[in-house]
């Protein structure tokens, strides 16, 4: 006679999928790390640009709700004069997600900043661009010869 099997009962269920539950929260979260690329030959990137200027940038298509990105700017000193300036983040070129401000002291800045991308789930790709400018500071000199430049680069980008 053939064996036939038996729908687990209720409880049953509900103990394996506590079980599941168990293991997923033992897991942890999910992480990638997204790797963005300097637009500039340096190491880290210095611009001296009045208008913002693309620092990093990556081409990706999203698969999770959340970018969080880490950045540190420097401004310049040259005679005695700090350079401070402004920093942002573009989704797709057009559209600001974060920005901030660079404060003049010659020192450095760690902002941060945490992106929802849920409305770009169903996008296929999707450009992040992490920008900057002087705003403040000489106009002559500096490392350029037109004035202090801004510093900055990616301490961590992570797809959540």
């Amino acid at each position: 006679m053939p064996a036939t099997a038996r729908t687990p009962d209720l409880v049953q269920r509900i103990r394996r999928l506590e079980a599941d539950v168990a293991a997923l929260r033992r897991a942890g979260w999910e992480r990638d790390e997204l790797p963005l690329y300097p637009t500039s030959l340096h190491g880290l990137v210095y611009e001296d640009a009045t208008s913002f200027t693309t620092y990093w940038e990556t081409i990706f298509t999203p698969r999770t709700s959340r970018l969080d990105i880490g950045m540190v700017f420097i401004g310049d000193q040259v005679s005695a004069t700090n350079t401070g300036g402004g920093w942002q983040i573009l989704l797709d070129g057009t559209t600001v997600v974060a920005s901030g401000t660079i404060a003049p002291l010659f020192s450095f800045v760690f902002p941060t900043a945490s992106i929802d991308l849920t409305p770009y789930r169903a996008s296929t790709q999707l450009k992040v661009q992490v920008q900057a400018r002087r705003t403040s500071g000489a106009t002559t000199g500096g490392k350029y010869g037109t004035g202090g430049t801004i510093g900055g680069s990616i301490t961590y980008a992570r797809l959540l």
